[in-house]
C-alpha cells in the first residue's frame, strides 16, 4: 500500500481529490457556521468540532458503502418519464430543507423583530443543531463520495484525502464562522450562498445537471464584491467622521 501511495500517479490523484473534497465542503462550513452561531458561545467551537467530524464519519460510512451506494442510482419510479433514484430523492430533500431553512433565516434578520433577535443565540441547542448538521451532512456527503469514487480507484487514498480535506476544515471552519457571525451583511450572502445550492441541489435530483464550477465562480465573484464593500466601508467611516467634525468646528468659529 505505502509503494502505491509514493507513486507520483497516486501522489497527484491524492492531492487533486483533497483539493476537490475542500471545495466540496465548502458549503458545509458555512451551513455549519450559520447554525453554530446560533448556540451560546461557550457552546461553539465544541458543536463546530462535532459536526465536522460527524462528516467524516458520515463520509467514510457511505464509502466503505460502495455496493449500497450503487444501489442507491438505481430508479425507484418515474414521473412523466422521469426517473427518481434514492439519491435523486434525498438530494431534492435537501435541497428543498436549504431553501426553507435559509429563507427562513433571512426573514429572520430582515423583518423578525429585533427585540426578539437578540436572544436568538439561547434558543438554539446542541441537539438540535447537531440533529441539522447531521440532516445536511448526508446530503453533502453523496457528491463528496460520489467524486472520489469517480476520481480515485483506491479506497484508502480517498479515506486519506478526506481525512485531510476535514482537518483542513477544522482548523479554518472557526475563523470563517467567527467572520460571518461578525459581519451582519456577510451573514446574509452565506444564506443566499444555501439558498444557491439548494436550487442546484433539487436541480440534479431532478435529473438536470448544472455545472458546479459556474455556482461555485457566482459564490467567489460575490463574496469578492462584499469584501471590497466592506473595505470601502471602513474606509469612508472615519473620513466621514473627520468631515462631520470640521463642520462643527467652522460653525463655533
Amino acid at each position: 500500500m505505502l509503494e502505491v501511495l509514493l507513486q507520483p500517479a497516486t501522489l497527484i490523484s491524492l492531492a487533486t481529490l483533497t483539493l476537490m473534497e475542500i471545495v466540496l465542503g465548502i458549503d458545509n462550513i458555512v451551513f455549519i457556521a450559520l447554525l453554530v452561531g446560533r448556540l451560546p458561545p461557550a457552546q461553539q467551537p465544541s458543536t463546530r468540532r462535532i459536526g465536522l467530524i460527524l462528516a467524516l464519519v458520515m463520509r467514510l460510512g457511505l464509502l466503505f458503502s460502495i455496493t449500497w451506494m450503487m444501489r442507491l442510482s438505481a430508479p425507484l419510479f418515474f414521473i412523466l418519464g422521469q426517473g427518481f433514484s434514492g439519491r435523486d430523492l434525498i438530494l431534492i430533500g435537501g435541497g428543498l430543507f436549504l431553501l426553507a431553512k435559509a429563507s427562513h433565516e433571512i426573514y429572520e434578520r430582515l423583518e423578525g423583530d429585533p427585540s426578539e433577535q437578540l436572544p436568538a443565540a439561547g434558543r438554539a441547542t446542541v441537539a438540535w443543531t447537531l440533529g441539522q448538521i447531521i440532516l445536511l451532512d448526508i446530503v453533502f456527503s453523496l457528491d463528496s463520495v460520489i467524486t472520489a469514487v469517480g476520481l480515485v480507484p483506491h479506497l484508502f487514498v480517498m479515506v486519506i484525502a478526506m481525512v485531510l480535506a476535514v482537518g483542513f476544515m477544522l482548523v479554518f471552519a472557526g475563523v470563517i464562522g467567527d467572520f460571518v457571525n461578525r459581519h451582519p451583511s456577510m451573514k446574509i450572502l452565506a444564506l443566499s450562498f444555501l439558498i444557491l445550492i439548494g436550487v442546484l441541489l433539487i436541480a440534479e435530483g431532478m435529473g438536470q445537471h448544472l455545472s458546479r464550477g459556474y455556482v461555485y465562480f457566482a459564490m467567489a465573484f460575490s463574496l469578492g464584491v462584499e469584501l471590497l464593500n466592506m473595505r470601502l466601508r471602513k474606509k469612508q467611516r472615519p473620513v466621514t467622521l473627520h468631515s462631520r467634525f470640521e463642520r462643527l468646528e467652522s460653525a463655533g468659529g
